[in-house]
């Protein structure tokens, strides 16, 4: 394992894209890589060209959480509030691009509202200035903040997956207030352009049998992640669809939205 973070995932992408197409030197895909397809202009490196998709892993929601001290306790409560103090609210995210900014602007778009995205170099640093009240809604990962919401820390207005979570199941989905809005985590694996196809078909197999096992199942569920499995057609449609989708939500974003910066 080695990490190489930057650029919403970009840099390790691009390493990978440029590593031997044997098999051997594999990206850990997450919706970031996707988002940042949309809006990343790095010469020489395209993520959509350069990576073959091989499986999915998982999928979860994010959680839309305030500061408990909020007025807000309903995401239509929310919503108001929002509409009667625009540019009032501080939202954060764990970075420009990250899927916890990019949750917030298709939040923004569908709704309506103006909040000022804070953007800060990672989620940690964004859940503790949330609990301290310097911030007032963040878009996180569910793993990351299931604690702080059971914990009394943190307040769940919704999850941002169209059905409600199995984890939280008495903390509502954003659809059911925003028709319309799902957002959500998800990973994968990937390999560099030019990978056989053999080896592909035989990483998707040996991943989708992992994925079956019960244990991991569970656990993963515990978490408030389901597993994902498919071809990798199946992964390379979910790629497509998600750039796609992103691309339209950062056009509305750098149309108008507020932000200041980075934490």
């Amino acid at each position: 394992m080695e990490n190489r973070p930057g650029a919403g995932g970009t840099v390790g992408a691009e390493a990978v894209a440029n590593a031997a197409p044997d098999g051997y030197t594999l990206l850990f895909v997450t919706s970031a890589n996707a988002i940042g397809a949309s809006f990343n202009d790095r010469p020489g490196f395209n993520f959509i060209r350069d990576i073959v998709p091989i499986a999915s892993l998982v999928r979860g929601p994010l959680i839309m959480e305030v500061n408990p001290a909020f007025p807000a306790k309903t995401v239509a409560e929310f919503i108001a509030y929002a509409k009667a103090n625009p540019g009032k609210i501080n939202m954060a995210s764990a970075g420009i691009g990250n899927t916890t900014h990019v949750a917030g602007e298709l939040f923004m778009m569908l709704t309506g509202t103006r909040l000022t995205h804070v953007p800060y170099r990672g989620g940690a640093a964004a859940v503790t200035d949330l609990i301290a009240g310097q911030v007032q809604v963040y878009f996180d990962g569910i793993s990351a903040s299931l604690e702080h919401v059971r914990t009394g820390k943190l307040r769940a207005l919704a999850v941002t997956t169209a059905a409600r979570a199995d984890v939280l199941p008495d903390v509502p989905s954003l659809a059911e207030f925003v028709p319309g809005y799902e957002a959500g985590g998800w990973y994968g694996i990937g390999a560099p352009k030019h990978t056989p196809a053999a080896i592909v078909e035989r990483l998707n197999g040996e991943i989708n049998a992992a994925l079956a096992a019960p244990i991991l199942r569970t656990r993963l569920a515990e978490l408030g992640y389901a597993t994902f499995m498919g071809s990798p057609a199946d992964f390379a449609n979910l790629i497509a669809r998600e750039t796609e989708k992103w691309g339209k939500v950062f056009k509305f974003s750098s149309a108008g939205s507020t932000e200041s910066p980075p934490r």
